[in-house]
């Protein structure tokens, strides 16, 4: 990184390279509260269950997948042999993200982007990706909304019944189960079912990295503990870790959202804030001088910039159907260029340490992959993470050196075609 940018970053006390191992520590640190019982910043929520044992086999769910951006729907059968076959898929909006919506408007929205499923199977396994607080039947009570959802008289109150009340309303069958999973419970649960032949896992670790992010492990036993008498899965919700040092981008963007002050890991790293971080670092860069001043005016000249117009950037510089490579084809000194290169891919390399190190931390929790014939199995899932410039060769990159090569700890990252689909459907049938 040359001088200048070096500069301007640490001026305004954006951390660069952050140390991935001590980080990490931190992070473990207040996993290992929350655990226990303790105050800490990542919820930990329990969800009193763990991959089923064998394959799903001769039954149909219902899937929903409420995520950040989109909401899906489509039913999932599984065949005498476990073969899963996904039809009458849909695709819409997650309600909430438009205009802010009522208790009673956020679930008729929900039954009304359901009408084509209508009893076509008694169980649904509801993705819902929010900080959700699981219940020992399934259902959860939703603990607070984040990705700029409106909703809030929807806080505090039992996701699963609400919808079911809401499709009996709309001439639904009461489901027998609406079983509520975080998508990285979701991932987590489509890893395990990725039955490789030959292939064994010591655990399993969901992560997700697209328009927020947050992760889910499996939690081993504690000797005395009335909650993990034996092993369950684990939502961290480590969006919400807020052990980071905030630059001054940080907190403008911060400033704007829905709920300041709160989940500063997401707002750092996850795919709906790196467009406007990006922003927020290329307009002071301008206002202080440190772009020519063609190109400062037309960087000032835009009301925001967006994950894919930075990305796209970084990976095709040139390519002037670009926002920026446009501007800059404009006018541009090869300064310019460099400037704004090496500025955003600080922000996108942020983003990659800080995934790395919520990687290390629910890999060295498990207390597994010791062994390099039986490592632990990470399912990734996200567009942030798989195709953001760099972001997906640096995280292994970063694991390599310190799970493997400094502490002895041995993961594979896998893909599994349509995961969040397949894994709410295996939650959706796991029977309580």
């Amino acid at each position: 990184m040359n001088a200048k940018v070096s500069e301007f970053l640490s001026r305004h006390n954006f951390v660069q390279h952050i140390d991935i191992d001590t980080f990490s520590q931190a992070l473990l640190n207040d996993m290992r509260k929350g655990i226990n019982g303790e105050k800490a910043d990542e919820d930990m929520i329990r969800t009193w269950t763990n991959p089923p044992e064998a394959k799903v086999k001769n039954q149909k769910v219902i899937v929903i997948d409420a995520g950040g951006t989109n909401f899906r729907s489509c039913l999932v059968t599984f065949d005498a042999d476990g073969v899963p076959t996904i039809s009458n898929l849909e695709k819409t909006s997650m309600p909430g993200i438009e205009k802010e919506l009522s208790f009673k408007e956020f679930f008729d929205k929900f039954a009304e982007n359901l009408e084509h499923l209508k009893n076509q199977a008694d169980s649904i396994g509801f993705c819902f990706s929010y900080p959700t607080e699981i219940q020992k039947d399934g259902d959860g009570i939703l603990l607070g909304f984040s990705k700029e959802v409106k909703a809030p008289e929807v806080v505090g109150k039992p996701i699963g019944k609400s919808l079911a009340d809401a499709l009996v309303e709309h001439g639904w069958n009461r489901p027998k189960r609406v079983s509520l999973l975080n998508d990285t419970v979701a991932a987590l649960l489509a890893g395990a079912a990725s039955g490789q032949k030959g292939v064994e896992y010591s655990s399993y670790i969901g992560f997700i990295l697209g328009t927020g992010m947050n992760a889910a492990y499996i939690q081993p036993a504690i000797a005395g503990s009335k909650d993990f008498a034996s092993s369950q899965i684990v939502v961290c919700e480590s969006g919400k870790f807020c052990g980071v040092i905030q630059s001054d981008f940080d907190k403008e963007v911060d400033s704007k959202t829905t709920k300041p002050g709160t989940f500063f890991m997401e707002k750092g790293c996850s795919g709906a804030y790196l467009g406007p971080l990006s922003y927020s670092a290329l307009t002071n860069a301008a206002k202080e001088g440190l772009l020519s001043s063609k190109i400062a005016e037309k960087i000032l000249a835009l009301d925001k910039l967006t994950l894919i117009e930075t990305s796209g950037f970084l990976l095709a510089p040139y390519d002037t159907e670009n926002t920026i490579a446009k501007i800059l084809a404009d006018c541009g000194t090869e300064e310019d260029y460099d400037f704004i290169f090496q500025t955003l891919d600080a922000i996108v390399e942020r983003s990659a340490r800080y995934s790395a190190t919520i990687l290390a931390a629910c890999v060295i929790q498990s207390g597994e992959g010791k062994l390099p014939s039986k490592p632990v199995c990470i399912l990734c899932n996200g567009s942030t993470y798989h195709k953001t410039y760099k972001i997906y060769e640096r995280v292994k990159g970063y694991l390599e050196e310190l799970l493997t090569r400094q502490k002895g700890l041995y993961w594979d990252i896998i893909a599994v075609e349509n995961d969040i689909t397949l894994g709410a459907a295996i939650g959706g049938l796991i029977e309580r």
